[in-house]
């Protein structure tokens, strides 16, 4: 049955994912912030944004790849260290007060530099460094699976900072990232499916929608320094959201 309030709900998760997809990212830290926001259980956030995510990433990365905006050989490297620790991650429930300050301040530095490299010129990219980028990739799939995201948020900058991607390519290299890290922390987490609200198909013809409007964005209406200005958005409302929410 619909409501205002499930309407409500779905409206934001829209425009949360046309914000997100713009950038390569699936949108679980702005789910997580709207569920939040309008008094879902906890016990159905993590599933539903994760559940979301697998959605809007499969199509995303799809979009982006069809588009040539993707690295493969890094996006391996990322997967082989990220998977399996996304799946350990998505066993542990750690106390938000420890890890959402830390998070939060790290994200809103990122969206700060993020609108300030906007003004300057794209880096010339850089060789992957294999063993970094399976570190890294463990490390942030670890984090994810802990925070019920994908681990775009925390991705993006980094690689980018690197130089191992131009800011367009680094879209759809997320993109598919954030899939197997979500679709791997919610195995690790499976028995939470049965929390998943029955409003979860509304929800879902909500972000695929944005999604739709989202990657026509990223791919041809974007120009490198506007899409890390969105980026920059996006971390800072990420960031916020995991200071206060």
């Amino acid at each position: 049955m619909l409501t205002a309030h499930t309407l409500l709900i779905a409206g934001c998760l829209f425009f949360g994912a046309i914000l997100y997809t713009s950038v390569g990212h699936a949108g679980a830290s702005a789910y997580i912030a709207i569920m939040t926001l309008f008094d879902l259980p906890p016990v159905v956030i993590k599933p539903t944004a994760l559940t979301l995510n697998i959605f809007v990433s499969s199509y995303a990365s799809l979009r982006y790849i069809k588009s040539n905006l993707f690295h493969r050989s890094l996006f391996f490297y990322l997967s082989l260290g990220s998977i399996p620790a996304a799946y350990i991650g998505g066993h542990i429930n750690l106390p938000s007060h420890i890890y959402k300050p830390i998070i939060g301040v790290l994200l809103l530095l990122s969206g700060v530099r993020f609108l300030v490299q906007a003004m300057q010129t794209e880096k010339v990219t850089q060789p992957v460094n294999i063993a970094l980028a399976i570190f890294i990739g463990a490390c942030i799939g670890l984090l994810s699976g802990i925070t019920g995201t994908g681990g775009g948020i925390f991705l993006s900058p980094l690689i980018i900072w690197l130089g191992w991607v131009s800011v367009k390519q680094a879209s759809g290299t997320v993109a598919a990232f954030i899939f197997v890290n979500s679709v791997a922390g919610l195995l690790g987490n499976i028995h939470s499916v049965s929390s998943l609200p029955h409003q979860l198909p509304i929800f879902l013809v909500a972000v695929l929608l944005g999604a739709f409007i989202g990657t026509r964005f990223g791919i041809s209406r974007f120009s490198p320094n506007a899409v890390k200005r969105a980026l920059g958005f996006v971390l800072l409302i990420a960031g916020a959201k995991f200071l206060f929410a």
